[in-house]
């Protein structure tokens, strides 16, 4: 399908297709990861300030913070809310090959924050922090492109690339994603889990190890360029819809990660 490439998953993506995971720790929670090119100053003030963005949103589960107007400020100052930080070169191992030199060479950057410093961020930009396990979401989708089509289950083959972009979705929130194996769909098809209430899909999900349900379906479309990806999720009595148009393969994942994570913090619709 467009727009993924096939890729080994990592601890972390093993991890959120369903093994057993610990509760967070606090550590793991207030850190922050992003890619820098090289370890300039330039490149790293950069790198601060999208590790700033991301751990607002890891800590409090609200993806909408980053859209706040107040955020153009605090991204100013990022360096200053800081507590530590490492570089990983992604291309340990692997001699230089060009001209250009180490300066250059892809870098994880990981900052460390202080927690009394974040959560004061959070409250002052009106939120909160989202503390304790994330329960894990069984996912019930359907894919459709062109006359191809299938419902994603832990054993379709045609999933796995799928299922690794959850994975890779779901990490950098500590969240965890598992899907049901084809005998644990309780007789649904297709049709019939486009329709599903989820009341009955959560009961599924339970019965798949995890504690809510997230459903869904993504459609190629060409007249988008992308894909359409429909989402939903129910919680406290309330289902809560969202949509993205024209996406990439992996971003219509992180769109459906993102808005089950603003849900289940109690931020409300995605």
């Amino acid at each position: 399908m467009p727009g993924i490439s096939r890729f080994v998953v990592g601890l972390v993506g093993l991890l959120c297709l369903g093994l057993p995971l610990r509760a967070a720790t606090i550590a793991e929670l207030y850190q922050a990861q992003t890619i820098a090119t090289g370890t300039g100053e330039v490149n790293r003030q950069i790198g601060f300030k999208d590790c700033l963005d991301k751990v607002l949103v890891k800590v409090s589960g609200d993806q909408r913070l980053t859209q706040k107007a107040e955020m153009l400020a605090l991204r100013d100052k990022a360096a200053d809310f800081v507590q530590s930080f490492r570089y990983h070169d992604r291309l340990e191992g692997i001699p230089i090959h060009d001209e250009q030199g180490t300066h250059d060479r892809p870098q994880d950057l990981t900052c460390i924050y202080k927690p009394a410093v974040v959560d004061k961020l959070l409250a002052q930009l009106g939120s909160r922090p989202w503390l304790g396990e994330r329960p894990p979401i069984a996912v019930f989708m359907t894919a459709e492109q062109g006359s191809r089509h299938f419902m994603l289950t832990l054993d379709e083959q045609r999933g796995d690339a799928m299922r690794e972009s959850f994975a890779n979705a779901a990490g950098p929130l500590l969240m965890r994603v598992t899907f049901p194996k084809t005998g644990q769909l309780g007789g649904l098809d297709e049709k019939a889990l486009s329709a599903a209430d989820m009341a009955r899909l959560d009961k599924l999900a339970r019965k798949a190890g995890a504690a809510r349900a997230l459903a869904g379906s993504i459609v190629w479309s060409d007249k988008d360029l992308g894909w359409i990806a429909d989402w939903r999720m129910a919680d406290r009595g309330k289902t809560y819809r969202w949509q993205a148009r024209g996406v990439s393969f992996d971003e219509a994942f992180r769109v459906a990660i993102r808005g089950a994570a603003q849900i289940l913090s109690g931020h409300g619709q995605p």
